[in-house]
């Protein structure tokens, strides 16, 4: 049996329990330990003289045990341990609370490693329970160490443990990489890579498994998603006939924009072309995405076929149904809603038209995907926002029919490398115009002491007419944390200090009715303010909101933030977004700045990857993506560039990999990790 495929059991130390602990964190074999990589380092590989180890910080240092250690207790369940050790330029106290078994551990005239943190005074000096081992064995001590993401119960010690074994095996990984490859980007050896990986033996060591680890994630994931495109690209589609878009244009109670008329010919030319539509809608908010899916269903049914456009909430798909349906009606199409609250009868009514085809356009929620939702001829299926769906879902969707084409809507800009990744296997249509005459919403950043000015600005846009959103980054107040950061307390707290507004709460502990509820009283306007955490932050269109505040604003992403501004300016007046944030932090500064002066979702994301890192564009993690273990999109950028290049180069030589069985596994197994 190969070791690297030995059960996590087979460890020292670790049974059922202990068993269950590694399950938790995806690590059931030797082998998935060698795949844990650590997520920092300490360094521990200088030893101090204990006359110059500096007071007050963590190091290591090597010293002889002068004494036996005595231990005596203290109290009732307190016991502490003693001893003295010293070096050749002097001398330290070493103590150890309620580790009274250490007296048969450390032996007098025997030397040690310690490391720990230094105390005392330059001229009395003590460790408080260091970690040790013998001298010379390089374990803990003398080394860059790891550290590894745990869970409750498993220690780093038993972590080590199982990560130092697994290593002892990396001769049975088989090189994935062509030596052309490693050549011509200068990386080591996979060996090497994972041994150094966990278990540096320098710095520059380190490096080098860093880049090679990096790489080999960025050009798995690209060569999948390059595989995917290809398909697509080949895929065969239905062929539509051309009709000319201003026909359609001429229904529309305003002039689309350049972007919009751009995008909409390219989704033409995709559907007429005889191959499968792929393709990505990605878009500011108030950019106008849900006109081109418009004229794409518009599209189909002219041929005679049927399309559908899948929304994430009850309340979003039916704003698309009232938004389309006269559109369509003024066309002489067909169009229906169907959601989880459809009536019965009403629904096996819509459903038995839609099977017969009577039924050219179907807007709904996941009610669409379910197995008696048929349809006659479908040529088109559209997700909204979809991000929050899941690949299966999403599917599901595509697969009520054959060589159906897809379009997929997105309102979170994000920047070129990240789109690169995440849509690699879709063609990109962009939307970087907004309508003309739509006001840009004002933003301003200021401290809490404006609250009270902020309460008199609330009661201004309520008795004008308006609505205001207020969003708090938690939903109940924590132990430590201020009052105002738990939307159920600035709630309570805001009914209290303006009695007169109707003040209504959202947040994500709410049943899915509750919240559609909540926002749909808002939106016919019986609720005047909203208190809410950002799980307001995609879908519904509110025309009379015109203020959002967004309390301790340094704990959210910029684009989060030009996200939750995107809620307010959708109507004829003036609006303004307020940036509240405690924070004197210089960079929070600076990233508050560019959200007061920057309106452009693209521009404002690129500064968020620079200033933040990728985070996490979406609030939720992107479904149906790996997620990198180890690389880091800000930081790594030209190791991207490189592994798309070479992924490319790849392909084009082995087009399906069938001669690369070792990285095809590979990558199946890396994109079938992430639709779990």
């Amino acid at each position: 049996m190969s070791h690297l495929t030995d059960d996590i059991r087979t460890l020292r130390g670790v049974g059922e329990k202990k068993a269950q602990l590694f399950h938790k964190l995806g690590l059931f074999t030797l082998g998935d330990c060698l795949e844990h990589f650590p997520r920092e380092y300490e360094d521990r590989s200088r030893f101090y003289p204990i006359a110059q180890a500096p007071v007050g910080e963590n190091c290591c240092i090597l010293a002889t045990v002068a004494q036996p250690p005595s231990t005596r207790l203290i109290r009732k369940g307190l016991s502490i341990t003693k001893l003295r050790a010293f070096d050749e330029s002097g001398q330290i106290d070493l103590v150890y609370f309620n580790q009274p078994y250490l007296s048969s551990q450390l032996r007098q005239g025997e030397e040690y490693a310690f490391f720990g943190k230094i105390e005392g005074t330059l001229l009395k000096k003590q460790l408080t329970n260091p970690q040790f081992e013998p001298a010379g064995r390089g374990m803990i001590t003398g080394r860059l160490l790891p550290v590894y993401r745990l869970t409750g119960g498993l220690s780093r010690t038993l972590m080590l443990q199982a990560t130092s074994q697994a290593v002892q095996y990396t001769d049975e990984l088989t090189e994935s990489l062509d030596e052309d490859i490693r050549q011509q980007y200068d990386l080591c050896h996979i060996r090497y890579a994972y041994e150094n990986i966990h278990y540096p033996i320098h710095q520059e060591a380190l490096e080098k498994a860093r880049k090679r680890v990096i790489f080999e994630e960025f050009f798995q994931f690209a060569c999948g998603l390059q595989l995917m495109g290809q398909q697509n690209i080949t895929a065969r589609g239905i062929r539509l006939t051309w009709y000319p878009p201003e026909d359609f244009y001429q229904v529309l109670p305003f002039s689309p924009t350049g972007a919009q008329r751009r995008a909409v010919h390219e989704a033409f030319a995709d559907m007429t072309g005889g191959k499968r539509m792929s393709r990505l809608v990605q878009g500011d908010v108030g950019s106008g995405k849900t006109m081109v899916a418009a004229a794409c269903l518009w599209l189909a049914a002219k041929n005679g076929m049927q399309g559908a456009l899948m929304a994430p909430t009850e309340l979003l798909a039916r704003q698309h149904y009232e938004s389309l349906q006269p559109l369509m009606e003024q066309c002489g199409i067909s169009c229906a809603l169907l959601t989880g609250s459809t009536p019965k009868k009403q629904r096996e009514t819509m459903l038995e038209k839609l099977s017969q085809g009577e039924i050219s356009v179907l807007i709904g929620t996941h009610a669409l995907i379910e197995n008696n939702v048929v349809f006659c001829r479908p040529a088109l299926t559209i997700t909204d926002e979809q991000h929050r769906f899941g690949v299966q879902q999403r599917q599901l969707l595509w697969d009520k029919g054959a060589d159906t084409h897809s379009l997929v809507m997105s309102a979170t800009p994000i920047p070129r490398t990240l789109a690169l990744m995440l849509y690699g296997d879709l063609q990109v249509s962009v939307l970087d115009e907004l309508p003309p005459g739509r006001k840009q919403v004002e933003t301003y950043a200021v401290p809490p002491s404006y609250r009270p000015r902020l309460d008199a600005f609330i009661q201004k846009q309520v008795q004008e007419g308006g609505q205001v959103y207020i969003v708090c980054p938690l939903i109940e107040t924590e132990e430590g944390e201020d009052e105002r950061q738990s939307a159920v307390a600035y709630a309570k707290a805001l009914e209290q200090r303006i009695p007169q507004v109707s003040i209504g709460l959202m947040h994500g502990k709410l049943k899915s009715r509750e919240k559609e509820q909540v926002m749909e009283d808002f939106v016919q306007g019986k609720i005047q303010v909203l208190v809410s955490t950002t799980v307001i932050e995609v879908g519904v269109n509110v025309p009379r909101a015109s203020l959002m505040i967004v309390e301790d604003a340094d704990r959210f992403g910029l684009s989060q933030l030009h996200q939750l501004r995107g809620r307010v300016g959708r109507g004829d007046r003036q609006s303004y977004c307020v940036l509240v944030s405690a924070s004197k932090s210089a960079k929070t500064q600076e990233r508050l700045r560019v959200m007061t002066k920057c309106h452009d979702g693209f521009r404002i994301a690129e500064a968020d990857l620079k200033l933040r890192g990728p985070g996490d564009f979406f609030g939720d993690r992107q479904h149906g993506l790996p997620e990198f273990r180890i690389a880091d999109l800000s930081q790594d950028v030209s190791l991207l560039q490189a592994a798309q290049k070479a992924a490319q180069q790849m392909l084009r030589q082995d087009p399906d990999l069938s001669s690369h069985p070792l990285l095809l596994e590979k990558v199946k197994q890396l994109f079938h990790r992430a639709r779990q």
